[in-house]
């Protein structure tokens, strides 16, 4: 369902946002889980509120415009769905660390494979199964 309540989204920015992810990721995996809370608001902020109430996004938005590369407007529902996911596989990580079990490396390492995805082929996963779940399960209209 393409969501028209919330403005689109550059497609370069959200790219950066998706490698920014996956250096987080990558950091976490290295160095400390904790880490993931910064993936876990950005997932909140960007999925529940709109990328356009995310500090980062704002950042993105005029580095990329001011170089004129920020590519073409996208429609923001596909993405705002990936950063719901972004959300849960973060807080889940956070949550398994926090709880002591060595779990918390499977959604970091599902994190790293499909940020690198998307950052790297524009390859969204979950813009993919949003779109199919929506041709599968069309909402119903009054």
């Amino acid at each position: 369902m393409l969501r028209f309540d919330v403005p689109p989204v550059w497609s370069n920015v959200t790219r950066l946002e998706a490698f920014i992810s996956f250096a987080i990721s990558i950091a976490a995996l290295l160095f400390t889980p904790w880490l993931m809370l910064i993936l876990a608001f950005q997932g909140f902020i960007r999925g529940f509120f709109g990328h356009y109430k995310c500090p980062m996004h704002h950042v993105g938005v005029k580095v990329l415009t001011s170089f004129n590369s920020a590519g073409k407007k996208e429609n923001a529902g596909a993405k705002m769905f990936a950063n719901k996911i972004l959300f849960i596989a973060s807080s889940v990580a956070v949550t398994a660390y926090a709880l002591g079990s060595d779990i918390w490396m499977i959604p970091v390492t599902a994190l790293i494979i499909f940020t690198a995805l998307e950052w790297a082929f524009s390859l969204c996963a979950a813009c993919w199964v949003y779109g199919a779940w929506y041709n599968k399960f069309p909402p119903k209209m009054n």
